[in-house]
């Protein structure tokens, strides 16, 4: 989509880790928690993931999974926690997070917890080359 804007708020918190499927691909700047978000590019007013065809769906799910395989592999979490809430931010977006039962927000969620880390720009550049090296294989 060549109209296709970010939101603002998406934007400001977050780090580009790439495209891929039509969908911007992001890191939280939250180093609390290793979260990924998804965000395909579709028109306003869509929303979930239902209302997506069936073949937009196919591609935006099979990106929710690569991205939780390279959360899972790369933060090696307890568990993931996967999300497409869109309460405060409409545009679609699927949340992709690493959990640890230490971490500040268990067993609550992350988007209740308060507490925020910031990424060293360092330790962005190195997973914004762990994803482009897996997204390549």
């Amino acid at each position: 989509m060549s109209d296709f804007e970010l939101h603002p708020r998406l934007a400001r918190g977050s780090f580009p880790l790439g495209r891929e499927s039509a969908c911007r691909i992001l890191l939280k700047d939250n180093a609390l928690f290793p979260w990924i978000l998804i965000v395909p590019e579709v028109p306003d007013g869509i929303e979930d993931l239902h209302q997506l065809d069936e073949a937009r769906y196919r591609q935006v799910t099979a990106l929710i999974r690569k991205a939780s395989e390279f959360v899972s592999r790369q933060f090696k979490p307890e568990k993931l926690n996967v999300a497409c809430i869109g309460n405060q931010v409409r545009q679609m977006h699927i949340h992709v997070v690493g959990r640890r039962t230490e971490d500040p927000a268990w067993p609550g969620t992350v988007w209740a917890c308060d507490e925020k880390q910031p990424y060293p720009g360092e330790l962005v550049q190195t997973i914004q080359a762990a994803w482009e090296g897996f997204r390549d294989r």
